[in-house]
């Protein structure tokens, strides 16, 4: 696990020489990497190569360059405020913990995203949709909100869209990281891309998802009560057994979640 306070200055100014040296390579040549054009494309950008720059020495240790598989998802609690990293550099390896995030400013209370306008933080599964290196809040990674429970779910015709994990510290609804940590996210998911991952999870969760907490939040909360039932399920396998579950929605809307 490594905590974001792990990057220096000095690590940045030694990342100079070996991220140009990445940059042309696109990294791992010995094992024939063909990265993406879009890929290619982002790596051209200032904002990316200044992330590459400052940012991949110390992620070494999470991307382990000896190998060319890397996979990860994310999780998002809206209570605590945090986003988790968790990566494997092989698929027959679990998923761990490699990296977290506070987020900088939050918006609205806990419970779904179901109208434009609301502030609300999605919950629920997702994928990221959008690489925006060119974001008006530094470097964003869009997510597809409204996805299928959400059409059914939310307002027929202004569920709201545009959610992003994103940097700088405003919000209307999505997550903002400050510039600097959005860095490191950005530099992931654009090398699990790279690498062959076209799909990468992002979970938003109300809070993590612990029978206590749950106990408590539905108490409060007792209108969300169904939904989150949904999503626990979801946290449980995600928490416990460090896999991918397979999720699907029912024409209601409702998550379901299957054994492999």
């Amino acid at each position: 696990f490594i905590s974001i306070e792990t990057t220096s200055f000095s690590k940045a100014i030694f990342a100079k020489g070996v991220v140009l040296f990445v940059l042309v390579l696109f990294s791992s040549c010995r094992k024939k990497i063909i990265p993406p054009p879009d890929f290619v494309y982002q790596i051209q950008e200032e904002r990316v190569k200044e992330a590459y720059i400052e940012k991949y020495v110390s992620l070494i240790p999470i991307l382990k360059t000896d190998t060319s598989y890397f996979e990860m998802y994310l999780m998002a609690y809206k209570a605590e405020e945090m986003l988790e990293v968790w990566t494997r550099n092989s698929p027959t390896e679990k998923f761990s913990l490699s990296i977290d995030y506070q987020f900088c400013k939050s918006s609205g209370t806990l419970g779904p995203k179901r109208k434009e306008g609301d502030y609300q933080i999605p919950e629920g599964v997702y994928h990221i949709n959008h690489f925006n290196p060119l974001s008006d809040f530094h470097l964003s990674l869009g997510v597809n909100y409204p996805n299928g429970s959400d059409s059914i779910r939310s307002h027929p015709t202004l569920p709201g869209s545009d959610i992003y994990i994103h940097g700088g510290c405003m919000t209307i609804g999505c997550i903002p990281l400050t510039d600097d940590k959005i860095k490191g996210v950005y530099l992931l998911a654009n090398e699990a891309r790279k690498r062959g991952q076209i799909k990468i999870p992002v979970f938003f969760f109300p809070a993590r998802m612990e029978p206590s907490t749950m106990k408590q939040l539905k108490r409060e909360l007792p209108q969300h009560a169904e939904f989150w039932d949904e999503l626990e399920p979801i946290y449980q396998q995600l928490k416990t057994k460090e896999m991918l579950p397979r999720i699907s929605i029912g024409a209601k809307g409702k998550y379901s979640i299957h054994n492999r």
